[in-house]
């Protein structure tokens, strides 16, 4: 039982992007992950080092942190060498000029508009002038008067507004750039890129350093962030929506073994970058089942993290009373016979962070969050056992924040750290801290989005996806009793992996926007393409068919806004 008076509360942050690499051209298909990085990463770990009282858990997927150390080298070397830059927006920053076909000038036209417009475009009056005149060049017929400049001082303001606030208020640099204002020279975007490659280098060992100072705590997703319930059985798709269409196939052939390897890749990835073994682990989506949960126990982890409304359902299945008492969540638990510890994060106090205090002054909203801990405190006094785990992404709410949430998150870690009926700490701390796991019966399998796995199964297009995958994985299975040469056999199951990941089914659905879904099923049918070709087989002709189309609003800051994790 926990000595401490005052309530533990855990703010765990995920850091996760796909992998945007088309693997079969070698650039990238979009640039979230690094502009993710100069704003979104960078800023979450100078928050932490500004104040020495604050702890947070920091959760990264194996597949960014590779495109991070990627995406750097690469920067790096085109710097020292002149080799090509791995991405058309970042390629605006180089010394090329800017490509002459129409349609590629007026792709990255648009592409330098892909900002929040309220907080990254109208906070400065260079970069709304420039896109209020792409409003009229952004078409077809006027493209052709925009200037190679123009097209420049675009690319030089997009990036300059996607840098996150901490940056922005110590860089000389950004100063000097953001006063000149236009007419940027080959000269100035070096710099520009230069400081991206900086950025983009430093923020693994970045919290590497953190974790090692104890300032935080780093955890690990499996590898290519699937979806480890259906990987090991489609059927658990109906725990929580009973009544779910399942896809063809019966399930993903081979499923406990490609569930297993991503659990062992991610260790060895996570082990690589940050010197040490990650001692938990924030599945895909946070989407668990009773065999998710023994798969990773047997990978060596001590705890895993999920949401409570998939608490609620696992309850409910052995007690429905239990469901309803207010004193079982905020607290881990233990599957029986698994040693596995379990978080459910606090599905209110997350989403209060990811979709509503963007709208609040910073300092009035860490308060509001803080009195809402507090008011827990007073529940749970002298119970003993009870966390509260606040569990979001930590790249995707901030750009609907003012100045990239800085008030808001400075105050949040002051605030947290300095209450007195509060204690910001790990999970790992909790566990040493004594706090007790409450046994867990039965769970019922789902994620943090509505406690099912629903985002990823039963549409009719999100089935066909997987269909098209069992079928590669059929074809892979098939392909291997016949290549012998190790590195083409690891090549070939590495791109398996990021064939598996979850986020091509996310955006599969007539739900969402219609461009995501164009961008996102090319993607993902290119993986696949890609996947034949490492089989040497030729690939299903239907891989060159859209797969869906989004019928759903257009697309806010490039990606939708997806503020929990």
């Amino acid at each position: 039982m926990s000595s401490s008076p005052r309530l533990p509360v855990v703010l765990l942050w995920h850091m996760h992007q796909p992998q945007y690499r088309d693997a079969l051209s070698g650039q990238y298909a979009l640039p979230w992950t690094y502009l993710h990085a100069i704003k979104d990463y960078t800023d979450m770990a100078a928050h932490l080092e500004a104040n020495p009282a604050a702890r947070a858990v920091v959760n990264f997927t194996p597949v960014l942190i590779e495109q991070l150390e990627e995406l750097g080298r690469r920067i790096g070397e085109h710097l020292r060498s002149g080799s090509a830059l791995p991405d058309p927006v970042l390629a605006l920053l180089g010394p090329e000029p800017v490509p002459t076909d129409p349609e590629l000038r007026l792709e990255l036209l648009h592409a330098c508009l892909r900002a929040q417009r309220k907080q990254m475009i109208e906070r400065f009056g260079p970069y709304l002038e420039l896109a209020t005149i792409a409003e009229t060049l952004g078409t077809p017929e006027r493209i052709v008067y925009a200037s190679d400049q123009y097209i420049q001082d675009l690319a030089v303001w997009y990036h300059l507004a996607w840098l996150g606030e901490t940056v922005r208020r110590v860089h000389p640099l950004v100063a000097r750039l953001t006063e000149r204002g236009r007419d940027f020279s080959a000269a100035h975007r070096r710099d520009l890129l230069t400081l991206i490659g900086e950025i983009v280098s430093h923020v693994v060992p970045r919290y590497r350093a953190l974790a090692e100072r104890g300032r935080c705590e780093l955890s690990v997703t499996p590898y290519g962030h699937p979806i480890i319930p259906l990987l090991l059985d489609f059927r658990s798709a109906r725990d929580a929506v009973p009544h779910m269409r399942l896809p063809e196939h019966p399930g993903y052939p081979g499923g406990a073994v490609r569930a297993t390897w991503h659990v062992e890749e991610a260790i060895r990835v996570f082990t690589r970058a940050f010197g040490f073994a990650p001692a938990g682990c924030w599945p895909a989506e946070g989407a668990i089942s009773a065999a998710t949960l023994q798969l990773l126990a047997a990978g060596g982890f001590r705890w895993a993290a999920s949401s409570a409304g998939v608490l609620r359902s696992s309850l409910a299945l052995a007690d429905a009373k239990a469901s309803e008492d207010p004193l079982a969540y905020n607290r881990p638990y233990r599957l029986g016979g698994t040693g596995m510890n379990c978080f459910f994060r606090d599905d209110a106090l997350s989403d209060l962070i990811g979709f509503t205090y963007a709208t609040w002054h910073g300092d009035d909203a860490a308060v509001n969050l803080g009195n809402e801990l507090a008011q827990l405190a007073r529940s749970y006094e002298g119970q003993g056992n009870h966390a509260v785990l606040i569990a979001l992404d930590g790249e995707n709410a901030w750009e609907h924040y003012p100045f990239n949430g800085y008030y808001f998150l400075r105050a949040l870690y002051a605030q947290l750290a300095e209450h007195p009926q509060l204690e910001l700490m790990t999970l790992s701390e909790c566990l040493a801290r004594g706090i007790q796991p409450a046994p867990l019966p039965k769970v019922c399998a789902g994620s943090w989005v509505h406690g099912t796995l629903a985002t990823w199964m039963g549409d009719a297009a999100k089935n066909r996806a997987w269909d098209l995958l069992c079928a590669a994985k059929e074809a892979y299975d098939r392909a291997m009793h016949d290549m012998t040469d190790p590195a083409q056999r690891a090549a070939a199951g590495r791109q398996l992996a990021l064939c598996e990941s979850s986020d091509w089914f996310w955006w599969f659905g007539d739900y969402n926007p219609a461009d995501a879904v164009s961008q996102f099923d090319r993607l993902y049918r290119r993986q696949l393409l890609a996947l034949y070709r490492r089989l040497n087989l030729t690939p299903p002709a239907e891989l060159a068919h859209a797969i869906s189309t989004g019928h759903g609003s257009p697309e806010l800051g490039g990606v939708m806004r997806r503020a929990s994790a």
